[in-house]
């Protein structure tokens, strides 16, 4: 018995809570619920599976990541959110098991990547903008469902003597927790490994009183007592957390014209190469003057470059990602005036503690990270009319290389500034020059003291760009480039980069995402899992997997 995999476009990764069919938001002054209620008819490909027992797919994934966003942006007001769910006795099943078999195994790695980056942005939210984020599991959390509450500052079970939490994915499906499961039960919440072992092998899970025991879920209450108690918890963290606005600002839809060799917003322009596997990326600098007060910022909201920008960025790199898998290598660009990036950049700085100012950092960091754990190469290719300076510059550094034109008169040139030193980390928790320079630290702050623009041979000779051909040897050598990496094995280009990005010692985040990339990324296409008698492939129907019991 085998399943038919079909490749899936996600037409867009916008919406708005207006339009959401899985989730319901709600504002209670600084108390936020969204109440998951998923509608069976409503998946992705609706004649493919039906979505019962809440369990999820992009969409729903979707909705959450622009609720996470738009609570940050449009609701700075919050201090608590509390996850659950609107169906009876279910919190959320996971993952829909019929979208993962039916799905091409690339869009299933990337729907993995996708759903823990919106993961993370929950313990960001939690860690940056003081909203804490309460798992109130009305009922049972299974797999992805759990996944979800693992990523929640804080876990709660109702006592009802039915509804368990479990991670039932090795046993039932042959694969792995693929948003995170694993490292965040040992390395947040700090399970001990011989517990986590079990309860990642027992597939009906724990109840509330021996979930709670190992360390599970936080706490639990009744059926009779659970609103009076989630009430009463998301008041204590309203109170650990003070206010920081009473009014946020709107995130409206972008404004992109579609085609079929790449997308064109205000700022960002997508090229497709189809023959060549090669895209062009190009993020455009600033056009209008830097807004000089937090008054200033606020009115120009959404449409501030430095919001908007890296918003449109974020759109072209997911677009990239899902809908075109052939594309292996990205060359990013930059055009427009340094000094508008740079006035931008310092507008930002001279506002920190200004909550939407923070935001918009906050929210810039995020992206550059999707950049960082994007499985395509990047070259930055700094030319006459680039502006990587600033945080454009962090591009640079986020590139697997940088090919710098040595022109006769030195007006090609970069620059680094503050934007550098630490607003944006890896989820290393290190910055990209740190990495850049890990065998020469002291590099670090001489480069970031330097303060002025610095041409390509400069570059070249501190090591701050990878190669800076001259005018005469420019197109042959980055072209010869581009065709040697589109022509090598995307899957050892992927395990390659993974390792060469993250530079030093991992965290939480590097290891989840160092696993899925390579473990799950394996595990997903094993026989064991997807071929004809694999586990997930069975999953739901009578016959039983059949296993090739080596161990490799």
């Amino acid at each position: 018995m085998g399943s038919v995999t079909r490749e899936q476009r996600i037409a867009s990764f916008e919406t708005h809570p207006d339009r959401y069919h899985h989730w319901k938001l709600t504002i209670d002054g600084p108390v936020a619920s969204l109440a998951m209620s998923v509608d069976p008819a409503f998946g992705q490909r609706a004649d493919d599976y039906e979505l019962k027992l809440n369990s999820y797919d992009m969409g729903v994934d979707i909705e959450l990541h622009d609720a996470v966003e738009r609570l940050r942006f449009e609701h700075p007001e919050v201090r608590a959110v509390v996850v659950t769910s609107a169906v009876a006795r279910i919190f959320c099943a996971g993952a829909n098991i019929k979208m993962l078999a039916t799905s091409m195994h690339g869009f299933k790695v990337n729907f993995c990547k996708y759903t823990n980056e919106t993961r993370l942005g929950i313990e960001d939210a939690t860690r940056t903008a003081g909203q804490t984020w309460i798992a109130a599991l009305n009922g049972t959390a299974s797999g992805g469902g759990y996944e979800l509450a693992l990523a929640c500052d804080e876990i709660y079970l109702i006592d009802d003597g039915n509804s368990a939490v479990s991670l039932p994915e090795v046993p039932l499906l042959g694969v792995l927790p693929g948003t995170g499961g694993l490292t965040r039960l040992v390395d947040k919440r700090k399970v001990r490994r011989d517990v986590a072992d079990v309860f990642c092998t027992k597939a009906e899970g724990f109840r509330a009183r021996d979930a709670k025991r190992m360390r599970l879920v936080d706490g639990s209450f009744s059926r009779s007592g659970w609103e009076a108690g989630v009430q009463q918890v998301a008041a204590a963290a309203v109170a650990r957390s003070p206010a920081r606005a009473s009014q946020g600002v709107p995130l409206p839809p972008l404004e992109v014209v579609d085609s079929p060799t790449g997308r064109a917003y205000k700022y960002v322009t997508s090229v497709i190469n189809a023959e060549d596997r090669v895209a062009h990326l190009t993020v455009r600098a600033p056009e209008g003057a830097a807004p000089g007060s937090a008054e200033a910022l606020r009115a120009e909201g959404a449409q501030t470059w430095s919001l908007r920008a890296f918003r449109e960025l974020e759109d072209a790199l997911l677009h990239l990602r899902f809908n075109h898998a052939e594309i292996g290598v990205i060359l990013l660009h930059t055009q427009g005036d340094p000094a508008a990036v740079l006035a931008h950049d310092a507008a930002l700085a001279d506002l920190a503690g200004d909550w939407f100012a923070d935001e918009i950092r906050s929210f810039q960091g995020r992206v550059l990270r999707r950049i960082d754990n994007t499985a395509r190469t990047f070259f930055a290719l700094i030319e006459p009319g680039s502006c990587f300076v600033g945080t454009l510059f962090e591009l640079v550094l986020a590139a697997d290389r940088s090919y710098m034109l040595q022109d006769d008169d030195g007006a090609v040139s970069v620059q680094v500034t503050a934007a550098s030193a630490g607003g944006f980390p890896m989820d290393t928790g290190a910055t990209r020059l740190a990495v850049h320079f890990a065998g020469e630290p002291a590099k670090v702050g001489e480069v970031l003291a330097m303060g002025a623009p610095i041409n390509a041979a400069d570059a070249e000779e501190i090591g701050l760009v990878t190669f800076a051909p001259d005018e005469i040897d420019w197109d042959d050598e980055v072209r010869i480039a581009i065709e040697e990496r589109a022509s090598m094995s995307p899957d050892a280009l992927t395990g390659m980069e993974q390792n060469l990005r993250f530079v030093g010692l991992e965290t939480c985040d590097t290891k989840i995402f160092g696993r899925l990339s390579a473990w799950q990324n394996w595990i997903f296409q094993r026989p064991n899992a997807v071929g004809d008698s694999g586990a997930l492939t069975l999953y739901g129907f009578p016959e039983r997997p059949r296993f090739d019991w080596r161990r490799t």
